[in-house]
């Protein structure tokens, strides 16, 4: 092959052999993941937010970000959960560039995948015992989400890779909430696929094993805009597209717990992070006209950090986002807020 294989990795028994979780991390997950359980089966009536920067690209302003979405949970607990991102893998459309923290922990140095799982598990450890939320990532690689399965609240399936067997079939056998974003071409039928595939049982070779997984009925749709066949952007949370998610679920009536979240950032806002807050109050005017849309709604996901914007790797800007463009913690903060106060 035309590759150099450098060494053999740890397996995911022995990294967490050497970074355990305690007691009360465990039970704190649990009951964070049972929440947010309840809110997707409709038994609880509260808004997710999945917020937090486009890359978890370093560890200390990460955590003083998480860190003030404490106080701002505690005071909108009763109509709105934070699932804090924490993403450490990123998916790159030609495949150069920053590949997240799994790959580089330093991004000004060369990739170490074994520093790089380390790092990424230290990271979700932190957040869960220094805060009690258990975050979300992205599955951007699914033979490396048992590095991560105790700790994770959330998991998402990225636009390249809902269409992917893999990351379907490992989906299935998930015990968290599972999103399927639309695939970057907007097919919505791609997305409504890879949910029915997520909420079934399947036999496959997962990690060198033969495994069974029992169905994640949790598995739901991320809309998060689309590139049409000339290459331009464009949004897919309007009115109209909700209409027809719902009408979606009610042709693939065997699926359970029919949910929608919406991506308020990538072509959805056309990258730009200024446009999330003016999206978020749009779609719950939709929620307020329509009871079928407010029901498919469960929340939002907004890319946010600690400064407005992003900045090339290397420019030493503290908490601004070396990958896509977030709204600033100020605007975050408020936005939240807001939000509470409409619902």
């Amino acid at each position: 092959m035309n590759m150099d294989f450098t060494r053999k990795l740890s397996i995911p028994m022995e990294v967490k052999e050497m970074y355990p979780m305690t007691g009360k991390m465990s039970e704190d997950v649990e009951s964070r993941v049972t929440e947010l359980k309840r809110i997707f089966s409709g038994e609880e009536d509260k808004l997710v937010l999945i917020i937090g920067p486009c890359s978890a690209d370093n560890e200390d302003s990460v955590m003083d970000y998480i860190s003030r979405l404490c106080p701002v949970q505690e005071k909108v607990k009763d109509k709105i959960f934070i699932v804090p991102r924490i993403y450490t893998g990123k998916p790159r459309t030609t495949g150069d560039g920053y590949k997240g923290l799994l790959h580089q922990p330093d991004p000004n140095e060369k990739p170490d995948m074994f520093k790089g799982i380390i790092a990424t598990r230290q990271l979700h450890m932190r957040a869960v015992q220094e805060t009690g939320f258990a975050c979300a990532d992205e599955m951007l690689y699914p033979e490396n989400h048992k590095y991560l399965d105790d700790l994770l609240g959330y998991v998402a399936v990225g636009a390249r890779s809902v269409e992917d067997q893999q990351h379907r079939l490992t989906a299935s056998g998930i015990e968290v909430p599972v999103g399927m974003k639309n695939p970057t071409s907007g097919n919505l039928s791609v997305m409504m696929n890879a949910i029915q595939a997520a909420q079934h049982a399947h036999t496959f070779i997962y990690r060198g094993w033969e495994a069974h997984s029992f169905g994640n009925p949790y598995a739901h749709a991320i809309l998060r805009g689309y590139n049409n066949k000339q290459g331009v952007t464009l949004p897919n949370y309007h009115y109209e597209d909700l209409v027809r998610l719902s009408e979606f679920y009610a042709e693939h009536g065997q699926l359970t717990n029919p949910a929608v979240i919406i991506d308020a950032n990538h072509a959805n806002s056309g990258k730009n992070p200024l446009e999330q807050p003016r999206i978020l109050k749009e779609v719950l005017s939709f929620c307020k006209w329509n009871r079928d849309i407010a029901h498919l709604v469960k929340g939002f996901m907004v890319e946010s950090y600690i400064e407005d914007g992003a900045q090339k790797i290397g420019e030493g800007c503290y908490g601004k986002s070396i990958t896509d463009p977030c709204l600033g913690w100020e605007k975050s903060e408020r936005l939240i807020y807001e939000i509470a106060d409409l619902l």
